[in-house]
């Protein structure tokens, strides 16, 4: 007899198709109905596993016995006179429900370990008190409309998160899957959440209708959902409406009563203060030129309207520190107005975590900028513990990364950004940042693929573009870093640092022609611009143009222009290096300090940012006027200097170079350029001829190991000087 014909006269077959058909439809009744009960998320997968586990005993029982009219009875079998024996259990028997029991057995564990979409990793722990907002489609007509949706969606995110013990995905990882047509169960699982809440935005005429629902990710159940029909100015009671239902739905099973409490939206009452509040955020999102100054003017006029409205402040005063960090306003300019929006938010809210933290970064920074250097440490010290109570504040930490990358302490830094990556995964500027200091930390093909995720998650970042173009220089490829640049000066058209940047790099390679177009266009976008001052002195310089380059340097240091892109200690390097080969040191030095008194001055107790870069660009022409004890005095002073600072000298190849041939070290200075500076690509020291033609390095040049290293360097830059040429002249073809 087979074993199928035996499965088939005991009745296992029916036994096990009536159980699994039976017990699929009480699994889904009570998986359905327990949450909805208030049950815990353990007692869904207990009813799974007791079914499965339910499935062994049903299969033997039904091989060992049958139902007959007398009752249940062990199987039998009819003897040769016809009577009833039972039916002997034999190695057979037993064979059969040890492979059921390992099969049921090993079904129920590998379903118990593995989920959809597994790959074998190990399985983070979602917690049940979790949400994700995701961000509220925009069904108007209209699609300038879309930052409504999306200004709802941050305002019940900034709500939700005030529920204590509700872990609340972070707004940029919500907003990463904005558009993306995916199954909220695949998104609650990349974010790590539990609930997904969504809806969408609709605005005709005055009136505006949202609906609104929160999904349980486990099973796409719906817990609550709502349509709210009101007049447009009603937003803030939508608001308000929806957050209040989301967290009395949740509270009802998860969070207890504490999921009651009252919520407070954003700071104010005002839908027109508020609707501009919102269109500022979306321009600022990608950090351009033309987003941050159009977002300025917006929060201006919410303030306008509302001067009362806290949130539009604290972004007002982050919005100047970002101006100043892409050169839209001078260091003075940005810091007095970040602190004067910041002592205003401390009286009116002295809570306010990011207010503090910007009123502490800005003092510090001015001190800096003044030479005072005594509160840096502490000033880490106090974004720290803002940073350890308060995680979730990006702001914050971001503040406390710029800080330490100002020391030189990168790697900390570094840390820092992997730890708020941890908690948000998606945001876009959080791998900019940790691309941007993989770049300073040498490491570029990491820091390339940091860069490439954020643009994955936001397209138009021209800042991001621009740190793939340095990384391109790295590698010697100026036609990849050409590419980047015009892709980020495409993204934003009105910064004028893109071209300058573009044009400086076409000079130095003697494509005069070429670099004059973009440095036409930064002339006509920012003529006073430091980038402007130094597109003129560098032109002058590749034409070997004296008079325009002494015309060019002193206008710098008569007008003051800052120190943005080397534009002022560059015409102070040029003046000094020219005066110590013409013997006219001293009259040099006097014209530069009679409008800059005590600028060359190392001995000073505080010596201010801008003299202590003009100081260090000194020691070419100080070589060559000073006596060796008085040159090796200042290098010692400049550099203990710079240390006060907290993160230590920090030198970068050439820098180290040029510290031994100023010390007269020629031996360890012709090792260290073999080694460390002519094994780099060409294209990152495209200034490398006027560097290496000081004084200070005669020695060095006139080993033949050296000049061979520079012949290489000649046949490399040439290589890249044709590829760009022929690049842009296919480029202009096109076009």
């Amino acid at each position: 007899m087979s074993i199928f014909t035996e499965l088939k006269r005991r009745n296992v077959l029916r036994v096990a198709a009536a159980y699994l058909v039976v017990g699929w439809l009480l699994t889904e009744v009570l998986t359905t109905i327990l949450p909805t009960l208030g049950a815990p998320d353990w007692a869904a997968k207990a009813v799974i596993l007791c079914f499965a586990f339910g499935f062994i005993p049903a299969v033997v029982l039904s091989w060992v016995y049958e139902l007959t009219p007398d009752g249940i009875r062990k199987d039998v079998v009819e003897d040769q006179n016809g009577g009833i024996v039972a039916t002997p259990i034999g190695r057979f028997d037993y064979l059969t429900i040890a492979g059921v029991v390992v099969t049921v057995l090993g079904v129920a564990i590998f379903s118990a370990i593995q989920s959809p979409g597994d790959t074998g990793g190990e399985r983070p722990l979602v917690s049940n008190e979790s949400i994700a907002v995701l961000p509220f489609v925009n069904m108007s007509k209209d699609q300038d409309n879309e930052y409504l949706s999306d200004g709802l969606t941050e305002t019940l995110l900034h709500m939700l998160a005030q529920i204590p013990d509700l872990k609340v995905a972070a707004r940029t990882s919500s907003f990463a899957f904005k558009g993306k047509n995916m199954d909220v169960r695949e998104i609650a699982a990349a974010l790590q959440v539990a609930h997904i809440l969504e809806g969408s935005v609709q605005q005709f005429g005055n009136r505006i209708r949202v609906t609104a629902q929160l999904i349980r990710a486990s099973d796409g159940y719906h817990i609550w959902s709502e349509i709210f029909d009101r007049e447009s100015d009603d937003i803030f009671a939508i608001q308000d409406e929806i957050a209040s239902k989301v967290g009395a739905s949740l509270s009802a099973s998860l969070l207890g009563p504490a999921g009651k409490s009252l919520l407070a939206g954003v700071g104010t009452d005002d839908p027109d203060a508020y609707d501009l509040y919102l269109q500022a955020l979306k321009e600022r999102a990608t950090f351009s030129y033309g987003g941050l100054r159009a977002a300025e003017e917006l929060l201006k006029g919410a303030l306008l309207i509302d001067p009362g409205f806290i949130d539009a402040k604290t972004e007002l005063a982050s919005n100047y520190l970002h101006q100043l960090e892409t050169g839209l306003m001078s260091e003075n300019n940005a810091l007095a107005s970040v602190l004067a929006i910041t002592n205003q938010v401390r009286e009116e809210s002295p809570d306010d975590i990011n207010a503090r933290a910007l009123h502490a970064y800005a003092t510090t920074r001015q001190a800096i900028f003044k030479g005072d250097s005594d509160s840096v440490t502490g000033t880490i010290i106090e974004l720290q513990e803002l940073v350890a109570a308060h995680p979730r504040e990006y702001p914050v930490r971001l503040l406390l990364g710029k800080m330490l990358q100002g020391v030189q302490r990168n790697e900390e830094a570094l840390q820092l950004q992997r730890e708020a990556l941890a908690l948000d995964p998606y945001n876009s500027r959080i791998h900019y940042e940790i691309g941007s200091l993989l770049l300073l930390l040498n490491r570029p093909e990491e820091a390339r693929a940091a860069l490439q995720a954020s643009l994955d998650i936001e397209p138009l970042q021209p800042n991001a573009y621009l740190k793939l173009s340095a990384i391109a220089l790295q590698s010697g490829d100026g036609v990849a870093y050409l590419r980047h640049s015009l892709k980020a000066m495409e993204i934003d058209s009105r910064d004028h640092e893109i071209p300058a940047f573009i044009a400086y790099f076409l000079y130095q390679l003697k494509l005069v022609e070429e670099a004059d177009d973009f440095r036409d266009r930064v002339f006509a976008i920012a003529p006073a611009s430091e980038a402007a001052y130094r597109l003129e002195l560098v032109r002058a310089k590749t034409m070997n143009n004296e008079d325009a380059g002494l015309a060019a340097a002193r206008r710098a240091i008569e007008d003051g222009v800052g120190d943005r892109l080397f534009a002022f200690s560059g015409a102070v390097q040029y003046l000094l290096r020219r005066a110590a080969s013409t013997k006219t040191l001293d009259a040099e030095t006097q014209f530069i300090e009679q409008h800059w008194p005590g600028i060359f001055n190392v001995d000073a107790d505080a010596i201010p940012i801008r003299f202590l870069s003009a100081q260090l660009v000194a020691f070419d022409a100080w070589y060559q006027a000073l006596p060796q004890p008085e040159l090796l005095r200042r290098i010692d002073r400049v550099q203990s200097v710079i240390s006060t600072y907290g993160g230590g000298v920090h030198l970068d190849a050439i820098s180290q170079l040029t510290a031994l041939a100023l010390r007269d070290k020629s031996d360890e200075a012709i090792e260290f350029a073999l080694s460390k500076v002519f094994t780099r690509p060409v294209a990152m020291d495209l200034e490398w001829r006027e560097r290496y033609a000081q004084p200070q390095f005669a020695a060095m040049s006139a080993d033949p190991r050296v000049q061979a290293a520079m012949r290489q360097w000649e046949a490399e830059e040439a290589v890249i000087r044709e590829a760009a040429r022929r690049f842009l002249l296919d480029l202009s073809a096109e076009s």
